[in-house]
């Protein structure tokens, strides 16, 4: 009887741990420029993002001045990312991705991750300038 009663929690608690691998896309919109120093410009605010996410295995590429596209290949993924900036901030926003269950609101926890590194390593970078 016990056996009956412990299989459907087990079935809910299954379904629960299966469905967190997905959750809703992170996004870093208008976080703040902060740096030691006055003297900087948008060249010094587009090296350290640059920095940040090479130093993180991402692909960047410097569009234009104000947008850095940045890609990230793990293993058979893929994450695309739009990271417009200026003088006093930077965003990040989704962009593409492979193999990553994007359903248009959703997607795997691992990119949130990523993004969440990407953008502490962006501010380390710029707190150095």
């Amino acid at each position: 009887m016990k056996i009956k009663l412990l299989f459907p929690v087990v079935v809910m608690l299954a379904m629960a741990v299966v469905g967190c691998r997905n959750n809703p896309v992170y996004t870093v919109s208008g976080a703040p420029v902060t740096t030691s120093t006055r003297n900087y410009g948008m060249g010094d605010v587009r090296g350290a993002i640059l920095r940040a996410g090479a130093s993180l295995g991402w692909q960047m590429n410097a569009v234009r001045p104000g947008l850095i596209v940045a890609t990230l290949r793990v293993r058979e993924h893929m994450a695309k990312v739009e990271i417009p900036y200026d003088r006093h901030t930077y965003s990040i926003h989704y962009r593409d991705s492979d193999n990553l269950d994007y359903d248009g609101a959703n997607i795997h926890s691992n990119y949130n991750g990523w993004i969440q590194n990407l953008s502490r390593e962006i501010n380390t970078q710029l707190s150095r300038l």
